[in-house]
C-alpha cells in the first residue's frame, strides 16, 4: 500500500495513537454511566473521538491521492522547545509566583515562538487571559490556585 500524502499519514497516525493511548490509560478511572458519569468517562469518549479522527485522516492519506506526495516539512525546533520551556517555566512558577504573574509570564514566553511578536497584542492576551482565568477557575470552579506571589500574601 502507498503513501499517498505523508503529512496526512504522520499526522493521522500520531492521533490515533494519542487517542487509544488515552482511552486505554482513562480506563483505570470508574467509568461511571451517562446518566452519572466518573472520571474515567469524558477521558475514554474523547479518546475515542481522537482515535476515530486519526483512524479517518490515515484512511484518507492511504487512499487519496494529493499533489507531490504531500512531504513533511522541517522540524520546527524553536517553537517546540520554546511552548514546552514555557509550559516548564508554568509549572514550576505557579505555586510561588501565583496566577496574576505566571500566567503572563506563559503568554510572554510562548508569544516568542511565533515569528510575529507584538508588545500590544501580548499584553491585551495576558490582561483578558489572566482576569479570564481568574474568573473561571478561582471565581468560577473555586480552585485552590494562589493569584498572588507568596512573597506577598505571606
Amino acid at each position: 500500500m502507498k503513501i499517498k500524502s505523508q503529512r496526512d499519514f504522520w499526522s493521522g497516525l500520531m492521533f490515533l495513537v494519542t487517542g487509544i493511548v488515552f482511552a486505554w490509560g482513562a480506563t483505570n478511572y470508574s467509568f461511571g454511566s451517562s446518566a452519572s458519569p466518573g472520571p474515567g468517562y469524558f477521558p475514554v469518549g474523547l479518546g475515542v473521538v481522537l482515535a476515530l479522527l486519526g483512524a479517518l485522516v490515515l484512511f484518507k492519506s492511504l487512499t487519496i491521492e494529493s499533489e507531490g506526495g504531500d512531504p513533511v516539512g522541517a522540524f520546527a525546533w524553536k517553537p517546540l522547545i520554546t511552548i514546552v520551556g514555557a509550559i516548564v517555566v508554568f509549572g514550576i512558577a505557579l505555586p510561588r509566583l501565583g496566577l496574576a504573574v505566571t500566567l503572563p509570564l506563559l503568554i510572554t514566553i510562548t508569544s516568542l515562538a511565533g515569528d510575529e511578536f507584538h508588545w500590544k497584542d501580548v499584553l491585551v492576551n495576558c490582561v483578558v487571559l489572566t482576569i479570564g482565568s481568574w474568573a473561571i477557575f478561582i471565581l468560577g470552579l473555586k480552585l485552590v490556585i494562589p493569584l498572588w506571589p507568596t512573597f506577598i500574601t505571606g
